[in-house]
């Protein structure tokens, strides 16, 4: 292409400082050529926003798990409870299960970057393990035989539906 010492980016690719644009669609790209004109969704996306807190839960230069610790603390947990119970501990292992998700809600809303465990907003990520959490905790409590936890409206709901 020739000697381009001193030349301006602009120069080099021949545009100008300041491109027109017509609309958010139509920006110029890093050439300076405007893009599509029309508004229509591109038909292949290029790349997407990372969750808020999806950063790094350590520096870059820390090891693979040391920057992924609140999602393999979360699976760890999980993994021992799915270990529990194929151990014949269903109630402990569930409860486990429960908790494990109930602490990555909680690891959600208080540590600022969690790396793979933000999947979506921070409020849908911690209501999603919250609810799943609760609702898995729960059940393992009510379950038979010999339940640790009962709800009356439930056995008479249960009773009124079968009969």
């Amino acid at each position: 292409m020739g000697d381009t010492s001193g030349a301006s980016i602009d120069e080099v690719i021949g545009t100008s400082a300041e491109p027109t644009v017509r609309d958010a669609v139509s920006a110029p790209d890093a050439q300076g050529r405007p893009r599509r004109t029309t508004r229509r969704f591109p038909l292949f996306t290029r790349d997407t926003a990372r969750p808020e807190g999806g950063g790094r839960a350590a520096p870059r230069d820390a090891p693979a798990p040391a920057r992924q610790w609140p999602i393999l603390v979360v699976l760890a947990g999980v993994g021992l409870g799915l270990l529990l119970t194929a151990f014949d501990a269903f109630r402990a292992g569930t409860i486990l299960i429960g908790v494990a998700l109930l602490a990555g809600g909680a690891l959600r809303w208080a540590v600022p970057d969690v790396g793979m465990l933000a999947v979506r907003s921070r409020f849908t990520d911690m209501v999603t393990y919250g609810v799943l959490g609760v609702a898995i905790v729960l059940l393992a409590l009510m379950a038979q035989p010999n339940p640790l936890l009962e709800i009356p409206f439930l056995d008479d709901t249960l009773h009124f539906t079968i009969q």
